[in-house]
């Protein structure tokens, strides 16, 4: 009903926008940026100017192994980056505005453009002429506890004879702003506190990245190197005093340290109408987590090792046929290993922890063919087929080995009546990769005595889609977007009980079929005719609705983890008499529930608002000041813990923590050269 009530809200309000009779903002299917369009809101990267894209919303990308699907939606120079640890917003970053020619939004698809499976993608085109240019940036952030965070970060790029050079540089602390002060009362079955205390929780840390890059032209083609050293220690402490039942302490202390490092490099060259591109990545991912938990009663000592390493490669060939056809074919090869070895004492006794000691290895092959399809000026057609295969083989703890295929078709259709409205649908099976975090156990049993158990013995989460958008353009520079989705979901990945011999956990698992359902929303606006010159205001949100059958009590529930709803909203005024611009950004909270074995965990996180403002005392030099959280948050975490398995029904305790994050202040001052 509530799904019902805000697609017809949604419906309605871009319905509305329609009504007004503008000229044509731009052509249709792909429409040009150029610096002008941003000049006088002084972006500093390649983000900022990402950023304020009308009707365009950023994505960074998904943590997933291989190539396809986790580069996001924006692309560089045409073609998405060799690279994952290094993160899409990162590189951008690193673009300076200076180095942009111009940004292309490409709706639905276009002949000859790699749109990495989505409907709508951004283009970041940077010039090519010859000479250096760089930043450099010292941040300092006080937060409210005292503490005082301070960062630096550099980059720089060069180009000459064609080549190009890109170096940067980060080395700095940042806060977890998930944690903080506030109350805990845990409440017994007839609702009366048996446990109550302050919580003072303290997380950060320390970033010391190292990336670059190099481009040369090589045989009639060109070649891109890219590497990464990425080295990321964090720690979280946690003071929970007791009063009631009597004057007791609760500690805890986490240290997850992570290691990564990744080789990447592309090669493409052009044989007339044909374009050859050839890819290869390898990555090594180390984490190491140590968390320790003690009271009066319990002392818990989890630790984990885990290591990742991914080898990739991909060939793909695309060839125009004529100005309105183009067809795509390729393979992309992966071998995935991961070695893990957790143990778990608990009052000096060993704990038997299913798939404590594993090795996992996958060999994945994808050969796949790709038409895009321009009928007419105002359709566009693409159909794409893929197949999926696999071998998954796990020793150690758990002994198994098992073979996969899924055939992966893909239908788009984009129908643009005029410059204004675009009509666009989608038919597509997906098939999710599976998180090697998944198989094997979590760190939060030492908090909390829940054992979060490992499963190697997992299947792809798979799906029919079925999308359907309206996009409408506006005024000089507005867009709105709704966006209906449909998910016919197949072997859903949840929580349910893990057997291990006589032990019995909560662990990830393949729960059977189920729906999802989203309706998604984005709006962006210039606010002239409102009277206020120069400013803009860009919001997005998502509604979703979910049904899964819950393996231990037998009923239907939502998918674990799953937001019902996300949002945001920013503002956004430029003062060029000023050399400056202001803003507010409010980020909206959300509701996450996972339901185990023995309790239902829910975590709420209050919407929170940032109030911010640059200025440019020099072209070459950028101040900012933040006043984060200005209207404080809190995040909530309630566990509904149970006598045994949920399906008993006899509840326990409740617990209720409540942890507040303050206000904070962030300064930056930017110096760029070139």
């Amino acid at each position: 009903m509530k799904m019902a009530f805000a697609a017809a809200l949604a419906v309605t309000f871009v319905s509305s926008l329609a009504v007004a009779q503008e000229q044509p903002a731009a052509a249709v299917g792909v429409i040009a940026y150029p610096p002008a369009f941003f000049a006088e809101m002084g972006p500093s990267t390649a983000l900022d100017m990402v950023q304020r894209l009308p009707g365009f919303s950023f994505d960074k990308g998904a943590v997933v192994r291989g190539l396809a699907g986790a580069s996001g939606n924006v692309l560089i120079d045409g073609e998405p980056p060799v690279s994952k640890n290094d993160t899409l917003e990162e590189i951008l970053k690193r673009i300076p505005h200076g180095s942009v020619a111009r940004i292309d939004v490409i709706r639905g698809g276009a002949p000859g453009v790699d749109m990495q499976g989505r409907t709508v993608i951004a283009n970041v085109v940077r010039k090519q002429g010859a000479g250096a240019r760089g930043a450099a940036s010292f941040s300092t952030q006080p937060l409210y506890d005292g503490r005082v965070l301070n960062a630096f970060r550099a980059e720089g790029q060069w180009r000459w004879d064609g080549k190009l050079v890109e170096l940067s540089m980060v080395n700095g602390k940042g806060p977890d702003d998930t944690l903080g002060d506030g109350p805990r009362v845990r409440y017994g079955p007839n609702g009366k506190p048996i446990i109550v205390s302050d919580v003072d929780a303290d997380s950060q840390g320390l970033r010391e990245w190292v990336t670059g890059a190099f481009e040369t032209p090589m045989a009639r083609g060109r070649l891109r190197l890219n590497g990464a050293y990425m080295k990321t220690t964090s720690t979280s402490e946690i003071y929970d005093r007791l009063s009631v039942p009597g004057p007791a302490l609760e500690y805890e202390y986490i240290t997850p340290d992570r290691l990564q490092a990744e080789l990447g490099g592309r090669f493409v060259r052009t044989f007339g109408a044909t374009s050859l591109e050839a890819l290869a990545f390898q990555q090594w991912n180390n984490l190491d987590t140590k968390a320790r938990f003690e009271s009066a009663a319990v002392d818990r000592l989890f630790h984990s090792d885990k290591q990742v390493t991914e080898t990739v490669g991909r060939v793909n060939l695309r060839r125009r046929i004529s100005s309105d056809l183009a067809l795509e074919a390729g393979v992309e090869g992966a071998f995935n290993a991961l070695d893990s070895n957790t143990t778990l004492i608990v009052n000096g006794f060993k704990v038997v922890v299913p798939a404590a000691d594993v090795r996992v290895e996958e060999a994945r092959a994808e050969p796949y063919v790709v038409a895009t399809w321009r009928p007419s000026t105002d359709l566009t057609i693409e159909g794409a087929l893929r197949q999926e295969v696999s071998k998954i083989t796990s020793t150690g703890d758990v002994n198994l080995e098992k073979s996969l295929s899924f055939t992966k078709p893909r239908l788009a259709v984009t129908w643009a009546p005029s410059p204004l409205n675009q009509w666009r649908g989608r038919l597509e099976r997906e098939v999710s990769q599976l998180n090697f975090d998944d198989f094997v156990a979590s760190s939060s049993v030492a908090s909390t005595g829940v054992l979060i158990a490992g499963n190697p013995d997992l299947s792809p989460q798979q799906a029919w889609v079925i999308e359907g958008a309206y996009e409408r353009r506006f005024w000089t520079s507005g867009a709105a977007v709704l966006t209906l989705r449909h998910y016919e979901l197949t072997d859903v990945i949840d929580r349910a009980p893990i057997r291990v011999g006589l032990v019995v956990a909560d662990g990830p698992a393949n729960i059977g079929d189920g729906t999802k359902d989203e309706v998604a929303v984005s709006l962006s606006a210039p606010l002239d005719r409102l009277l206020l010159k120069r400013a803009t205001i860009k919001g997005q949100a998502t509604w979703r609705r979910s049904e899964v059958i819950d393996p231990t009590t037998g009923d239907a529930r939502e998918i674990s983890g799953l937001h019902p709803v996300d949002w945001e909203l920013h503002f956004t005024q430029d003062l060029p008499a000023l050399k400056a611009n202001w803003g507010i950004d409010v980020l909206g909270g959300f509701r996450e529930s996972y339901y185990r074995l023995t309790e239902i965990e829910t975590r709420k996180l209050e919407a929170f608002a940032t109030v911010y403002a640059e200025v440019k005392p020099r072209p070459d030099l950028i101040l900012r000041v933040e006043l984060q959280n200005v209207t404080g948050r809190d995040v909530q975490r309630i566990r509904e813990v149970y006598l045994g398995p949920r399906d008993l029904g006899v509840l326990a305790y409740t617990d209720v923590r409540n942890l507040e994050w303050g206000r904070c202040l962030f300064v930056r001052l930017r110096k760029t050269f070139g």
